[in-house]
């Protein structure tokens, strides 16, 4: 029997066994490796930290997926991979092999050292529910003349949504508190790659909740000590292991870790790796891809049928082709949105219900799944409990 190690909880894995719990490949036993059965859908995040959404409203539930795929779910992170020997050295311990590995990890940030009250990361997106539920409980309990001042690092989209959103949920838990909110990038401008009236957009929602923007500028203590709470949003890194030669072994990757992947989505030095989402670096194109959900969405039919081909034989796999544009909504927390793509942007309250519609209706794709499985587990013999080894 042949083993396919589905390693991350992230979009494209989601899809994967999504399709597979629907004509499942038999002779194949199928793992996923992840920390926490619960993951958050990257669309959401906005919506969440605003108090939009109910944590469970936002996250894909792998267990109930394995379940639904039959594939066995381990808790665990990759602790180090040796490709050419085929095995995962995991956190726990654990030596695991494979015939097929796709890493789907995501990405991390490494917020530096500084004196601020609280540092609070935008990734890894499986430490931010508790981290953000600590910030909320600190600022309800605080004295009403006590203001706070929120400073986001970094003008991407992740910058300017999830400040936004984090000022909105403070205001509106302690509408007898002050709060002041400020980005700082060291970019010439705001939304890099997006449309000039996208970024207009940003610009008025930002003023409007009393943001103070600094482009140009660049992290320092002084930003640290003179705030609450930093939001650290600054570009996707790569995992720990992935940077280290002794830990990825001879797997190919880019200068900042990424792993190098061809229009397959396979390793361009092992064949029997695959990787997407944030974690991969498309060796194949002439410019990188974005670090952005919805490119690991769309990686995720091409990568489940190019690990179905490949477990079935030396067949040939479709060629992933990204879009050349697509379509941006960020949200602004106070019932509108900014809808980019291309040349072209606007902004308005349908934007919003038009986001709110896309993200709702992908994360019902998979509870609709996990739903049913739950629902006939409860009535099984077979405590679920013991799939899990």
């Amino acid at each position: 029997m042949k083993r396919l190690v589905l390693a991350g909880a992230g979009h494209a894995h989601a899809q994967v066994l999504l399709e597979w719990s629907r004509v499942p490949l038999s002779g194949v036993e199928l793992v996923v490796v992840s920390p926490q059965a619960l993951a958050p859908y990257s669309g959401m995040v906005p919506g969440w930290l605003a108090g939009t959404y109910r944590l469970d409203e936002m996250v894909i539930d792998f267990r109930g997926l394995c379940a639904a795929a039959g594939a066995r779910w381990v808790a665990a992170e990759v602790d180090t991979l040796d490709p050419d020997r085929n095995q995962l050295i995991l956190t726990t311990g654990e030596a695991l092999g494979y015939d097929l590995l796709s890493l789907n990890v995501g990405s991390t940030l490494r917020p530096p050292p500084g004196e601020c009250a609280r540092m609070l990361a935008m990734r890894p997106l499986s430490a931010l529910p508790a981290a953000y539920e600590a910030v909320l409980a600190d600022w309800s309990r605080g004295p009403t003349d006590r203001p706070w001042t929120v400073t986001a690092v970094g003008g991407g989209a992740a910058g300017v949504e999830s400040l936004l959103a984090v000022l909105a949920r403070l205001r509106h838990l302690r509408p007898d508190r002050p709060v002041q909110g400020g980005l700082v990038t060291s970019s010439a401008q705001l939304l890099p790659g997006l449309s000039v009236s996208a970024r207009r957009a940003a610009r008025r929602a930002l003023a409007r909740a009393g943001v103070t923007v600094q482009l140009g500028s660049r992290w320092c203590d002084a930003i640290g000590r003179s705030s609450d709470l930093v939001l650290w949003t600054t570009g996707a890194e790569a995992h720990d292991w992935q940077r280290d030669p002794m830990r990825r072994g001879g797997l190919a990757v880019s200068a900042q870790g990424f792993v190098q992947v061809d229009a397959q989505l396979r390793s361009v030095s092992h064949p029997a790796v695959f990787a997407v989402g944030d974690c991969a670096d498309w060796a194949s194109g002439p410019h990188a891809l974005p670090k952005a959900g919805v490119i690991a969405v769309r990686m995720g039919p091409v990568l489940s049928n190019n690990l179905r081909a490949a477990l079935d034989g030396p067949v040939a796999g479709k060629p992933y082709r990204p879009q050349r544009q697509f379509l941006v909504l960020l949200a602004t927390a106070d019932g509108r949105a900014i809808a980019s793509r291309g040349p072209f942007g606007a902004s308005g309250s349908w934007a919003w219900r038009w986001k709110d519609f896309i993200d709702r209706r992908f994360i019902a794709r998979y509870a609709k799944t996990t739903s049913s499985t739950s629902s006939t587990s409860s009535t099984s013999s077979t405590s679920y409990e013991s799939d899990i080894a």
